[in-house]
């Protein structure tokens, strides 16, 4: 079942796309999807921009952050996500260690994310110091999303998830890493877990994209995890989320109705059963009435 009217979000959205809506004011709308189901849903809701994200790790994976989510497992779900959306720009995470060792092992791996997942571009964490990587992954034509402010494979090295840029020397750092990622030529820019006014200064200061999450109204666009849209997370929410639907409980609910109707006997009923066709109904009563009377007469 299709959510869009006939006619709505025909037009496919690229990179082009996202930074046109910049220049026109125009608020960008993303999402993660992780599954073909998902991706559907996202898409034909009319989202701009569907991330694969690495937060498949703990929402999907059952991982307790998103470092141990392997490149075979994010490109296991981008093809999946792929075959779910026609409109969206689709963009895969690549996840920890995978473009850290080596330039010509992150290129490799972007390459494939492309070639092999379907994807449109891919995000990496980082500022300044991975410019000379966007540079290699864009000869590569390869589109690099960047990721600055609070970025979750750095987990360990920030000392857990932390709002980032609250003194002036962080938030000159930040500003460098912005204007060094736009200078680059990423397609958008994910500014997470970064103080309003901090966000807002970059936003104005950059041309390309930004996509905020934990970063205020200022950017361009807002991202949120899937699973904390509609309520099917298991751990409290983050100040930053706001959400739409609590399919938790919703699902929750149906699973205790359907153990309670099948341990009463209530599922399923005679009209969810298959009949046999009357003839062989018939021919199945007359031995089986066979069979009772040569019991009978034992």
């Amino acid at each position: 079942m299709s959510l869009s009217q006939p006619g709505e979000f025909r037009s496919k959205v690229t990179a082009t796309t996202l930074r046109e809506k910049k220049e026109r004011h125009e608020r960008i709308s993303s999402l993660t999807a992780y599954d073909y189901g998902t991706a559907r849903l996202v898409d034909e809701g009319g989202i701009d921009l569907i991330l694969v994200g690495d937060s498949l790790a703990q929402v999907v994976l059952g991982y307790e952050n998103t470092l141990p989510v392997t490149m075979e497992e994010m490109l296991h779900h981008v093809r999946a996500v792929r075959r779910g959306v026609k409109r969206a720009f689709l963009v895969a995470d690549m996840p920890y260690a995978s473009y850290h060792v080596s330039t010509r092992e992150a290129l490799r791996n972007a390459a494939r994310f492309v070639k092999e997942g379907g994807a449109e571009a891919v995000k990496i964490e980082g500022g300044e110091n991975r410019v000379p990587l966007v540079h290699r992954m864009l000869d590569a034509e390869v589109p690099v999303m960047g990721h600055i402010g609070l970025t979750p494979q750095s987990v360990h090295r920030m000392g857990g998830y932390k709002v980032q840029g609250k003194t002036m020397g962080a938030i000159e750092q930040l500003m460098r890493d912005a204007v060094a990622l736009d200078e680059a030529g990423v397609c958008c820019l994910v500014l997470e877990g970064i103080p309003r006014e901090v966000a807002a200064l970059i936003t104005a200061e950059v041309a390309t994209p930004t996509i905020g999450i934990g970063a205020g109204p200022e950017c361009d666009g807002q991202v949120l995890v899937f699973h904390d849209l509609v309520g099917l997370t298991f751990q409290p929410a983050a100040k930053f989320v706001r959400r739409y639907a609590d399919l938790g409980g919703v699902i929750g609910d149906a699973v205790r109705r359907f153990r309670d109707d099948v341990a009463a006997g209530g599922y399923p009923a005679d009209q969810e059963s298959y009949h046999l066709p009357k003839e062989t109904q018939a021919a199945l009563d007359t031995i089986l009435e066979r069979k009772r009377l040569m019991r009978s007469q034992k």
